[in-house]
């Protein structure tokens, strides 16, 4: 039978403004498809983002494109060709792998040949804020192990001691969103590793990164902006010790996957991270997860509320979602 496809966008509000270096955000709004076939629904979620060029009406407007091919059969290898890394082809891709997982009665991990799956725990971010407001926010969340702090300016310091004074406990990781200059990131890198700061996520503008060439930075450095899909890995691995991948740059799991595969095989580190979307957007995310240094996953705390059913969060350990939420 002729599979079905249907797409909608939907906004979630966040619990709190959500502020990076870039600007602040107040609700997820977000692409969902379904592709149904002989009695079985296939799910995908995915965050169109301005920084790559996305509009939500853009990446609508793409999967339309992809209608007839979709609905004609078009395999997930397939898709690869027919569109661009980006929020639609994960969408898309996403909901391939839920779809195949719900027709064949394979977990869709088995599928991605793992032979189990673990929980992970996820980061928790804390926003963009006055030093004294990110401590605040960091005393709140004291409890949980991986903290991710948002910095971006002057003050960067501050606002990690202040974190660092209220979560002496917790793990810390920054992440500038290309907001720091090479002479910044010079000066406050050994500050930061006194602090205990074990990761810094895109110090430098994408582009302007080759700077980090032969920087023996005393803090692990990762890729966020930097990397998209494997194109970009050569590059990356000449600057970087770690890699952020996420579905919504890549462009789905199937991507996701084989450039993790990749990266490791280069001897990066890997996180798996997210946009700030609902469990539907996670749970793919998961299975780039198992195995990952780092996992950023915490899109859905973020949120005023989840879909349902959603993932299960015990403080910043997240179960492998159930078969009815996705794969």
């Amino acid at each position: 039978m002729r599979r079905r496809l249907s797409l909608r966008d939907e906004r979630w509000p966040t619990r709190d403004a959500f502020v990076i270096a870039r600007g602040a955000k107040t609700e997820a709004h977000v692409i969902v498809v379904e592709i149904a076939q002989n009695g079985a629904v296939g799910r995908g979620e995915a965050v169109p983002y301005a920084r790559y060029g996305q509009t939500m009406a853009g990446e609508l407007e793409r999967v339309e494109t992809l209608r007839e091919a979709v609905e004609h059969g078009a395999s997930r290898t397939e898709l690869q060709d027919l569109a661009p890394a980006g929020a639609a082809r994960n969408a898309l891709d996403c909901a391939l792998w839920d779809l195949e997982a719900k027709r064949s009665g394979t977990p869709a991990w088995a599928l991605a040949g793992l032979s189990v799956m673990h929980p992970v725990t996820t980061c928790f971010t804390i926003s963009l804020d006055e030093p004294a407001a990110m401590g605040a926010a960091a005393r709140a969340a004291a409890r949980r192990p991986l903290l991710k702090l948002k910095i971006g300016g002057p003050g960067d310091l501050d606002r990690v001691a202040a974190v660092r004074d209220a979560a002496p406990a917790s793990r810390l990781v920054v992440d500038a969103n290309e907001a720091l200059g090479f002479e910044d990131l010079r000066r406050l890198a050994p500050e930061l590793a006194n602090l205990g700061v074990e990761l810094i996520e895109q110090p430098l503008k994408a582009g302007e990164d080759v700077a980090l060439e032969g920087y023996d930075c005393p803090v692990l450095l990762c890729a966020d902006e930097s990397l998209h899909t494997r194109a970009e890995l050569a590059d990356c691995a000449r600057r970087y010790g770690a890699v952020n991948i996420k579905l919504d740059k890549c462009g789905g799991l199937t991507e996701a996957l084989a450039l993790a595969a990749l990266a490791r095989a280069m001897g990066l580190q890997v996180m798996a991270g997210c946009m700030v979307a609902t469990s539907l957007a996670m749970a793919p995310a998961m299975i780039l997860a198992q195995g990952a240094q780092v996992v950023d996953l915490d899109g859905p705390l973020l949120l005023a509320r989840d879909r349902e059913p959603g993932l299960v969060f015990t403080g910043s350990e997240i179960a492998p979602p159930s078969r009815a939420l996705w794969g």
